[in-house]
């Protein structure tokens, strides 16, 4: 889950307009399309003691929208025009870092890689299973047809969580 120069660039000079809405930045895709590119904010609201179950409001999307437009606009960033769409992560969010995903351990998750893994005929460049446990360099999945693999983060391409309706 490396992510590109731009979107490093990116996430710095967004993330402090971001907390200053309080809320707290999830991630940053940039996807750059000819003369329009895409610019995605994932944002994800704070913990609070009394509200235990506190999500991402409008209101918050539209607040964060502003207050990076107005810091994009001072720093332009982004050569040519671009689409700016701010979101909550969803319930199949993306993971931006190894770090993110600590907290879906026990979980069903999907990743795609960079290179294949398994054996044979069996190899797989895509994989769709219960997050079994992490390390400080790799992850351990049960895949959903049991076989059971230890993937490196470094050949983790994209990573998202999967929605099971309990």
């Amino acid at each position: 889950m490396k992510l590109s120069t731009k979107v490093t660039e990116l996430t710095t000079i967004i993330e402090p307009a971001v907390a200053a809405c309080d809320v707290a930045l999830w991630g940053v895709e940039f996807v750059p399309q000819g003369n329009r590119s895409l610019l995605r904010i994932y944002i994800e609201a704070l913990p609070d003691e009394q509200a235990k179950d506190k999500h991402v409001t409008i209101e918050d999307c539209a607040a964060v929208n502003h207050q990076v437009s107005g810091v994009l606009e001072v720093h332009d960033p982004i050569a040519g025009e671009y689409v700016l769409e701010v979101s909550s992560p969803g319930f199949d969010r993306a993971f931006f870092s190894e770090t993110q995903m600590r907290d879906y351990i026990g979980q069903t998750v999907s990743l795609r890689l960079i290179q294949a893994i398994g054996q044979g005929d069996k190899k797989r460049r895509k994989a769709t299973g219960k997050l079994e446990s992490m390390d400080e360099s790799s992850l351990v999945l049960t895949a959903t047809d049991g076989e059971r693999f230890e993937i490196a983060y470094s050949n983790i391409d994209k990573a998202n969580l999967v929605f099971e309706d309990e």
